[in-house]
Protein backbone atom coordinates (compact mmCIF):
# COMPACT_ATOMS: atom_id res chain seq x y z
CA UNK A 1 0.00 0.00 0.00
CA UNK A 2 1.01 3.63 -0.47
CA UNK A 3 2.08 5.85 2.41
CA UNK A 4 -0.19 8.46 3.92
CA UNK A 5 0.89 11.65 5.64
CA UNK A 6 -0.77 14.51 7.47
CA UNK A 7 1.35 17.40 8.70
CA UNK A 8 0.14 19.43 11.66
CA UNK A 9 1.82 22.65 12.69
CA UNK A 10 4.73 21.26 14.69
CA UNK A 11 3.41 17.70 14.54
CA UNK A 12 3.84 14.94 11.96
CA UNK A 13 1.23 12.23 11.67
CA UNK A 14 2.32 9.29 9.50
CA UNK A 15 0.06 6.29 8.92
CA UNK A 16 -2.05 7.31 11.90
CA UNK A 17 0.78 7.64 14.46
CA UNK A 18 1.59 11.02 16.08
CA UNK A 19 4.83 12.11 17.70
CA UNK A 20 2.79 14.14 20.19
CA UNK A 21 5.53 16.80 20.24
CA UNK A 22 5.53 20.33 18.88
CA UNK A 23 8.57 21.75 17.10
CA UNK A 24 9.85 23.31 20.33
CA UNK A 25 9.62 20.03 22.22
CA UNK A 26 6.46 20.80 24.20
CA UNK A 27 3.68 18.23 24.26
CA UNK A 28 0.83 19.19 21.94
CA UNK A 29 -2.75 19.38 23.19
CA UNK A 30 -5.97 18.57 21.38
CA UNK A 31 -6.78 21.15 18.74
CA UNK A 32 -9.68 23.55 19.05
CA UNK A 33 -12.40 23.28 16.40
CA UNK A 34 -11.11 24.87 13.22
CA UNK A 35 -12.69 27.98 11.73
CA UNK A 36 -14.80 27.29 8.64
CA UNK A 37 -14.31 29.36 5.50
CA UNK A 38 -18.08 28.91 5.04
CA UNK A 39 -19.60 28.59 8.51
CA UNK A 40 -23.05 27.30 7.60
CA UNK A 41 -24.66 24.30 5.89
CA UNK A 42 -22.48 23.82 2.79
CA UNK A 43 -21.71 20.09 2.44
CA UNK A 44 -20.06 18.11 -0.38
CA UNK A 45 -18.22 21.13 -1.82
CA UNK A 46 -16.98 21.27 -5.40
CA UNK A 47 -14.74 24.16 -6.46
CA UNK A 48 -14.13 25.50 -9.96
CA UNK A 49 -11.80 28.34 -10.96
CA UNK A 50 -12.73 30.53 -13.93
CA UNK A 51 -10.42 33.46 -14.55
CA UNK A 52 -9.55 34.92 -11.16
CA UNK A 53 -12.77 33.75 -9.49
CA UNK A 54 -13.42 30.56 -7.54
CA UNK A 55 -16.92 29.09 -7.54
CA UNK A 56 -17.94 26.65 -4.81
CA UNK A 57 -21.06 24.50 -5.16
CA UNK A 58 -22.76 22.42 -2.46
CA UNK A 59 -25.63 20.08 -1.66
CA UNK A 60 -29.09 21.64 -1.53
CA UNK A 61 -30.19 24.04 1.18
CA UNK A 62 -33.75 24.80 2.25
CA UNK A 63 -33.97 27.45 -0.48
CA UNK A 64 -31.72 26.23 -3.31
CA UNK A 65 -31.29 23.00 -5.25
CA UNK A 66 -27.65 23.90 -5.85
CA UNK A 67 -26.23 26.58 -3.58
CA UNK A 68 -23.02 28.35 -4.57
CA UNK A 69 -20.50 30.90 -3.34
CA UNK A 70 -17.67 32.92 -4.91
CA UNK A 71 -14.19 33.96 -3.80
CA UNK A 72 -10.98 35.40 -5.22
CA UNK A 73 -8.66 33.79 -2.65
CA UNK A 74 -10.35 30.59 -1.35
CA UNK A 75 -10.49 32.18 2.11
CA UNK A 76 -13.24 34.81 2.02
CA UNK A 77 -16.47 33.68 0.39
CA UNK A 78 -19.67 35.42 -0.66
CA UNK A 79 -22.67 33.11 -0.59
CA UNK A 80 -25.11 33.77 -3.40
CA UNK A 81 -28.80 34.33 -2.84
CA UNK A 82 -29.61 32.67 -6.17
CA UNK A 83 -30.11 28.99 -6.96
CA UNK A 84 -27.68 27.78 -9.66
CA UNK A 85 -30.21 25.08 -10.67
CA UNK A 86 -33.65 26.58 -10.01
CA UNK A 87 -35.74 24.02 -11.91
CA UNK A 88 -35.18 20.28 -11.56
CA UNK A 89 -36.07 17.92 -14.42
CA UNK A 90 -39.35 16.01 -14.29
CA UNK A 91 -37.66 12.79 -13.14
CA UNK A 92 -36.21 14.41 -10.00
CA UNK A 93 -37.90 15.02 -6.65
CA UNK A 94 -37.22 18.24 -4.74
CA UNK A 95 -35.14 18.29 -1.58
CA UNK A 96 -32.42 15.71 -2.24
CA UNK A 97 -30.08 17.39 -4.75
CA UNK A 98 -26.66 16.28 -3.58
CA UNK A 99 -22.97 16.77 -4.29
CA UNK A 100 -23.00 18.95 -7.44
CA UNK A 101 -19.98 19.11 -9.73
CA UNK A 102 -19.47 21.85 -12.34
CA UNK A 103 -17.00 21.71 -15.23
CA UNK A 104 -16.25 23.97 -18.18
CA UNK A 105 -16.96 22.33 -21.53
CA UNK A 106 -14.94 22.60 -24.72
CA UNK A 107 -17.41 25.07 -26.24
CA UNK A 108 -17.16 27.46 -23.27
CA UNK A 109 -20.44 26.43 -21.69
CA UNK A 110 -20.64 24.76 -18.28
CA UNK A 111 -21.91 21.34 -17.26
CA UNK A 112 -23.51 20.53 -13.92
CA UNK A 113 -23.50 16.92 -12.77
CA UNK A 114 -25.94 16.45 -9.90
CA UNK A 115 -27.53 13.75 -7.77
CA UNK A 116 -31.29 13.79 -7.21
CA UNK A 117 -34.03 11.42 -6.11
CA UNK A 118 -35.62 9.57 -9.02
CA UNK A 119 -39.37 9.97 -8.62
CA UNK A 120 -40.15 6.63 -10.23
CA UNK A 121 -37.86 4.46 -8.10
CA UNK A 122 -37.11 6.66 -5.04
CA UNK A 123 -33.41 5.89 -5.62
CA UNK A 124 -30.77 8.59 -5.95
CA UNK A 125 -29.54 8.98 -9.54
CA UNK A 126 -27.16 11.25 -11.46
CA UNK A 127 -28.25 13.83 -14.02
CA UNK A 128 -26.63 16.51 -16.16
CA UNK A 129 -27.46 20.13 -16.93
CA UNK A 130 -25.79 22.97 -18.83
CA UNK A 131 -25.54 26.75 -18.60
CA UNK A 132 -23.77 29.62 -20.33
CA UNK A 133 -22.22 30.83 -17.06
CA UNK A 134 -20.75 29.08 -14.01
CA UNK A 135 -23.47 30.56 -11.79
CA UNK A 136 -26.23 29.14 -14.00
CA UNK A 137 -29.09 29.01 -14.33
CA UNK A 138 -28.42 25.39 -15.29
CA UNK A 139 -31.02 23.58 -17.38
CA UNK A 140 -31.28 19.79 -17.42
CA UNK A 141 -30.16 18.13 -20.64
CA UNK A 142 -32.65 15.25 -20.46
CA UNK A 143 -35.93 14.24 -18.88
CA UNK A 144 -34.27 11.00 -17.71
CA UNK A 145 -31.22 10.44 -15.48
CA UNK A 146 -27.75 10.12 -16.99
CA UNK A 147 -26.63 7.33 -14.62
CA UNK A 148 -29.18 5.30 -12.67
CA UNK A 149 -28.22 1.63 -12.01
CA UNK A 150 -31.25 0.65 -9.95
CA UNK A 151 -29.98 -2.91 -9.43
CA UNK A 152 -26.91 -1.41 -7.71
CA UNK A 153 -28.91 0.93 -5.47
CA UNK A 154 -28.77 3.97 -7.76
CA UNK A 155 -25.86 6.39 -8.22
CA UNK A 156 -24.53 9.45 -6.40
CA UNK A 157 -21.53 11.77 -6.09
CA UNK A 158 -20.49 12.38 -9.69
CA UNK A 159 -17.19 14.19 -10.25
CA UNK A 160 -15.80 15.20 -13.62
CA UNK A 161 -12.29 14.45 -14.86
CA UNK A 162 -10.56 15.49 -18.08
CA UNK A 163 -7.48 13.48 -19.05
CA UNK A 164 -4.38 14.88 -20.75
CA UNK A 165 -5.72 13.93 -24.20
CA UNK A 166 -8.96 15.85 -23.60
CA UNK A 167 -11.10 12.77 -22.94
CA UNK A 168 -13.83 13.43 -20.39
CA UNK A 169 -15.08 11.11 -17.66
CA UNK A 170 -17.37 10.96 -14.66
CA UNK A 171 -16.30 9.11 -11.54
CA UNK A 172 -19.20 8.21 -9.28
CA UNK A 173 -20.49 5.80 -6.64
CA UNK A 174 -23.25 3.24 -6.84
CA UNK A 175 -25.39 3.86 -3.76
CA UNK A 176 -25.22 0.27 -2.57
CA UNK A 177 -25.33 1.10 1.12
CA UNK A 178 -28.98 2.04 0.63
CA UNK A 179 -29.73 -1.61 -0.02
CA UNK A 180 -27.08 -3.74 1.78
CA UNK A 181 -24.90 -3.88 -1.36
CA UNK A 182 -21.25 -3.08 -1.94
CA UNK A 183 -20.35 0.45 -2.92
CA UNK A 184 -18.06 0.84 -5.93
CA UNK A 185 -16.36 3.94 -7.23
CA UNK A 186 -16.91 3.71 -10.98
CA UNK A 187 -15.57 5.54 -14.02
CA UNK A 188 -17.81 6.34 -17.02
CA UNK A 189 -16.49 7.84 -20.27
CA UNK A 190 -18.35 10.87 -21.60
CA UNK A 191 -18.98 11.89 -25.18
CA UNK A 192 -17.47 15.02 -26.74
CA UNK A 193 -20.47 17.07 -25.57
CA UNK A 194 -19.57 16.28 -21.95
CA UNK A 195 -23.14 15.39 -20.97
CA UNK A 196 -23.73 12.02 -22.64
CA UNK A 197 -22.24 8.61 -21.92
CA UNK A 198 -19.76 7.04 -24.34
CA UNK A 199 -19.23 3.57 -22.89
CA UNK A 200 -19.73 1.19 -20.00
CA UNK A 201 -18.45 2.04 -16.50
CA UNK A 202 -15.26 0.57 -15.06
CA UNK A 203 -15.16 -0.35 -11.38
CA UNK A 204 -12.18 1.19 -9.56
CA UNK A 205 -12.51 0.65 -5.79
CA UNK A 206 -14.91 -0.68 -3.17
CA UNK A 207 -14.96 -0.63 0.63
CA UNK A 208 -12.30 -3.04 1.94
CA UNK A 209 -10.65 -1.34 4.94
CA UNK A 210 -11.90 -1.31 8.52
CA UNK A 211 -11.86 2.49 8.72
CA UNK A 212 -14.13 2.67 5.66
CA UNK A 213 -17.03 0.93 7.37
CA UNK A 214 -19.73 -0.21 4.96
CA UNK A 215 -19.20 2.33 2.19
CA UNK A 216 -16.92 4.56 0.19
CA UNK A 217 -18.14 7.59 -1.79
CA UNK A 218 -17.39 11.15 -2.94
CA UNK A 219 -14.66 10.25 -5.46
CA UNK A 220 -12.48 12.84 -7.18
CA UNK A 221 -9.51 12.11 -9.46
CA UNK A 222 -6.46 14.30 -10.03
CA UNK A 223 -3.09 13.64 -11.63
CA UNK A 224 0.28 14.26 -10.03
CA UNK A 225 3.58 13.46 -11.73
CA UNK A 226 2.90 10.14 -13.46
CA UNK A 227 0.13 8.96 -11.13
CA UNK A 228 -3.63 9.16 -11.00
CA UNK A 229 -4.74 9.96 -7.46
CA UNK A 230 -8.29 9.03 -6.44
CA UNK A 231 -9.50 10.80 -3.30
CA UNK A 232 -12.63 9.48 -1.62
CA UNK A 233 -14.67 9.59 1.59
CA UNK A 234 -15.84 6.64 3.66
CA UNK A 235 -18.00 5.48 6.57
CA UNK A 236 -21.07 7.15 8.10
CA UNK A 237 -21.27 10.80 7.05
CA UNK A 238 -23.36 11.71 10.09
CA UNK A 239 -20.61 12.06 12.68
CA UNK A 240 -17.07 11.38 13.83
CA UNK A 241 -16.38 8.22 11.79
CA UNK A 242 -16.57 9.89 8.37
CA UNK A 243 -13.10 10.28 6.87
CA UNK A 244 -11.09 10.98 3.72
CA UNK A 245 -8.73 8.55 2.00
CA UNK A 246 -6.97 8.13 -1.31
CA UNK A 247 -5.55 5.57 -3.72
CA UNK A 248 -3.05 5.82 -6.59
CA UNK A 249 -2.74 4.16 -9.98
CA UNK A 250 -0.42 4.24 -13.01
CA UNK A 251 -3.42 4.47 -15.36
CA UNK A 252 -6.82 6.10 -15.14
CA UNK A 253 -8.68 2.79 -15.05
CA UNK A 254 -6.32 1.35 -12.43
CA UNK A 255 -5.36 -0.80 -10.72
CA UNK A 256 -5.63 1.59 -7.76
CA UNK A 257 -3.61 0.96 -4.59
CA UNK A 258 -5.10 2.32 -1.39
CA UNK A 259 -2.95 4.18 1.13
CA UNK A 260 -2.03 2.44 4.37
CA UNK A 261 -4.66 4.45 6.22
CA UNK A 262 -6.97 7.46 5.89
CA UNK A 263 -5.69 10.92 5.01
CA UNK A 264 -8.04 12.95 7.22
CA UNK A 265 -10.08 11.75 10.20
CA UNK A 266 -11.57 13.29 13.32
CA UNK A 267 -8.85 11.60 15.40
CA UNK A 268 -5.92 12.53 13.15
CA UNK A 269 -6.96 16.18 13.42
CA UNK A 270 -7.53 16.04 17.20
CA UNK A 271 -11.20 16.72 16.39
CA UNK A 272 -10.42 20.10 14.90
CA UNK A 273 -12.33 18.68 11.92
CA UNK A 274 -15.22 16.35 12.77
CA UNK A 275 -16.07 13.86 10.04
CA UNK A 276 -13.89 15.43 7.31
CA UNK A 277 -15.01 14.42 3.82
CA UNK A 278 -16.76 15.33 0.59
CA UNK A 279 -13.43 16.63 -0.66
CA UNK A 280 -12.23 18.39 -3.81
CA UNK A 281 -8.76 19.47 -4.96
CA UNK A 282 -8.08 22.90 -6.49
CA UNK A 283 -5.04 25.04 -7.27
CA UNK A 284 -4.82 28.16 -5.10
CA UNK A 285 -3.96 31.71 -6.20
CA UNK A 286 -0.26 30.98 -5.57
CA UNK A 287 -0.35 27.89 -7.79
CA UNK A 288 -0.11 25.36 -4.96
CA UNK A 289 -2.86 22.84 -4.30
CA UNK A 290 -5.61 23.03 -1.70
CA UNK A 291 -7.97 20.39 -0.38
CA UNK A 292 -11.54 21.62 0.09
CA UNK A 293 -13.82 19.55 2.31
CA UNK A 294 -16.70 19.69 4.74
CA UNK A 295 -16.77 18.82 8.43
CA UNK A 296 -19.30 19.07 11.23
CA UNK A 297 -19.59 21.94 13.67
CA UNK A 298 -19.03 20.89 17.33
CA UNK A 299 -22.78 20.52 17.92
CA UNK A 300 -23.15 18.24 14.86
CA UNK A 301 -25.77 20.68 13.57
CA UNK A 302 -24.34 21.51 10.12
CA UNK A 303 -21.41 20.77 7.82
CA UNK A 304 -19.33 23.82 6.93
CA UNK A 305 -16.58 24.18 4.33
CA UNK A 306 -12.84 24.07 4.98
CA UNK A 307 -9.78 24.80 2.82
CA UNK A 308 -6.29 23.52 3.72
CA UNK A 309 -2.90 23.45 1.95
CA UNK A 310 -2.12 20.22 0.09
CA UNK A 311 1.44 19.38 -0.92
CA UNK A 312 2.98 16.25 -2.41
CA UNK A 313 5.73 13.77 -1.56
CA UNK A 314 5.96 12.03 -4.93
CA UNK A 315 2.39 10.69 -5.33
CA UNK A 316 1.60 10.95 -1.59
CA UNK A 317 -0.68 13.89 -0.72
CA UNK A 318 0.29 15.78 2.44
CA UNK A 319 -2.29 17.95 4.23
CA UNK A 320 -1.02 20.75 6.48
CA UNK A 321 -3.31 21.35 9.43
CA UNK A 322 -3.39 24.67 11.31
Amino acid sequence: MAAVAVVLTGTLVLSGCSTGDTSDGETSEAASPAAFVIAQHFPDPDVLKIGDTYYAYATNSLTANVQFATSDDLETWEIADEDAFPELPAWAEEGRTWAPDVAELADGRFALYFTAQDAASSKQCIGAATADAPIGPFVATSDTPLICPLDEGGAIDAASFTDADGSRYLVWKNDGNCCALDTWLQLSPLGPDGVSLAGEPVRLLSQTEEWEGSLIEAPVIVTHDDSYVLFYSANDYGGYSYATGYATAPALTGPYTKADGPLLTSALTDEAYIGPGGQDIISGPDGSDRIVFHSWDPAIAYRGMNVLPLSWDDSTPVVKLP
